[in-house]
């Protein structure tokens, strides 16, 4: 009886393994290839800073170049877009697609270099020719006009630029030094960039909706002064700007002016109606990225 109860509850022997056994391996599948190739190509487009005026942190110091994709359908959703249109943020929404290096932020940028690349999007995008309607500064006449957007006219800007005997010097924030004339007092400006850009706007929209009076060439120079025999105090920097001579103010507009990188559309435009001659620079209007097709 024992025994029988041991052997029930014994569990059975496992069969014992084969001593040798083949292996076999299944050969690995080739990898799968993609039926199409979905790399979009960029282009390195020349900036008219050339980097030399961004502070040493920004990602564009010293650099000639930047690199930026070619412009797809998604970018033309976003210039299609009726909201980004509505609050005007479009083509700063486009250049941050485009730009290859995320770091680069377009708030950031000079307005010279933010305007190559945009005409470099242009022509990946619509070709070089822009069509636009061009009114004579003698007659003002509407008439149709087209430009080359190949050719192109860059001013580099800097110290080299400057005319005259001005004593102007680059400091390493990228900002520039200048003494008045009238007023002698040592100022530092900056240039603008495209947040700057938009705040101007911002605020001339705002003086006209409120009908208040345009404030443009203050406010220019507000954003552009960076400080007066280095204070930065804002306060004192807008009071000292409301007094400024009127010889102060044009002496260094001209200097900005001069010292700014830009990259401009100019041609020879000759009147169709009163046969004007004279070299206009053609505007960036709605038709430069909506051209009618």
């Amino acid at each position: 009886m024992p025994r029988n109860n041991e052997d029930r509850f014994t569990a059975a022997e496992p069969e014992t393994a084969p001593t040798s056994q083949t292996t076999q391996t299944t050969p690995e599948a080739p990898p799968q290839r993609e039926p199409l190739s979905f790399v979009v190509p960029t282009e390195f487009v020349d900036l008219p800073s050339s980097g030399k005026f961004y502070p040493p942190t920004h990602p564009l110091h010293s650099q000639e170049h930047v690199e930026v994709r070619y412009m797809t359908a998604k970018e033309e959703d976003i210039l299609t877009s009726q909201s980004l249109l509505e609050k005007g943020v479009a083509l700063d929404r486009l250049i941050t697609n485009l730009l290859v290096d995320k770091q680069i932020k377009v708030d950031s940028l000079l307005v010279g270099d933010k305007s190559a690349i945009l005409i470099a999007a242009r022509r990946s995008g619509y070709g070089d020719t822009y069509e636009t309607d061009i009114t004579c500064p003698a007659c003002n006449s509407n008439q149709h006009s087209s430009y080359d957007l190949g050719v192109t006219h860059t001013h580099r800007g800097g110290t080299e630029e400057a005319e005259g005997d001005e004593e102007i010097t680059l400091n390493v924030n990228g900002n520039f030094v200048v003494t008045l004339p009238s007023n002698p007092v040592t100022i530092e400006f900056k240039l603008l960039t495209g947040k700057d850009e938009v705040t101007l706007i911002k605020a001339a929209e705002h003086r006209r909706k409120k009908k208040l009076e345009e404030r443009m060439v203050t406010d220019q120079l507000n954003l552009m002064i960076v400080s007066i025999n280095e204070y930065t105090d804002p306060s004192l920097i807008s009071k000292f700007v409301d007094t400024m001579t009127l010889a102060d103010t044009k002496y260094l507009r001209n200097i900005y002016h001069q010292v700014n990188p830009n990259i401009q559309l100019k041609e020879v435009f000759v009147c169709d109606e009163c046969d004007h001659s004279d070299e206009i620079i053609f505007p960036f209007t709605t038709d430069f990225f909506w051209p009618q097709r």
